[in-house]
């Protein structure tokens, strides 16, 4: 016996498939969207439409903009001897909604990962190298993830870029403010030694 109409079980799917909704959360947002105005629900399905029509890469960084060149990328109170390297746009948006980074960023689009078959061929280093190449930039911040991923990739990264003669610095590792010593892993208490600051 099938629980749902079709087209409510096909919306329910359709919102599942979304990052974060699982089963019950998909019937409870699918049978919201059911209750609000009409309105609503087709300024939501128009907003979707719009934004995956006009939003693209930036040329530049490669975060998501609606012209040829990102915000960031087209401020000139940015700091463009500074970019940040990080693997996704999510990543630029905590360290934009951080507040204090005024540099610029490089989006990579991935990480390293010779298990799921993504090499350095399948990111952005080509064209970073390319922006790091007129001589504007003097350091480039690698602000990948403490996972394996992000380590061979900031590792690939630094090996590339020393050469050029730019300062290549690692954002700072371990613990987290209002972590406790008892409950950090021996690789956290680790890396934070090492990168602690003269006070």
């Amino acid at each position: 016996m099938q629980l749902y109409t079709r087209p409510l079980q096909r919306l329910i799917d359709a919102l599942e498939a979304l990052p974060g909704i699982g089963p019950k959360s998909a019937q409870r947002l699918a049978l919201h969207l059911l209750r609000v105005p009409t309105e609503q629900a087709e300024g939501l399905a128009h907003a979707i439409l719009d934004a995956r029509a006009a939003v693209h890469q930036c040329a530049d960084c490669f975060n998501l903009s609606d012209t040829e060149r990102c915000p960031i990328c087209d401020d000139p109170s940015r700091d463009h001897t500074l970019i940040t390297v990080i693997a996704d746009v999510r990543d630029l948006m905590a360290l934009e909604n951080a507040g204090d980074y005024r540099g610029l960023y490089h989006i990579l689009d991935g990480l390293i990962s010779p298990m799921d078959g993504i090499g350095p061929e399948n990111l952005h280093l080509r064209e970073l190298l390319k922006r790091l190449d007129d001589g504007t930039v003097r350091e480039v911040v690698l602000a990948t993830n403490p996972t394996v991923e992000g380590d061979a990739t900031a590792l690939y990264l630094s090996r590339l870029i020393k050469p050029l003669g730019l300062r290549v610095s690692r954002i700072a590792l371990g613990l987290p403010v209002g972590g406790d010593l008892d409950y950090a892993d021996q690789m956290t208490i680790l890396r934070a030694m090492e990168g602690r600051t003269t006070m």
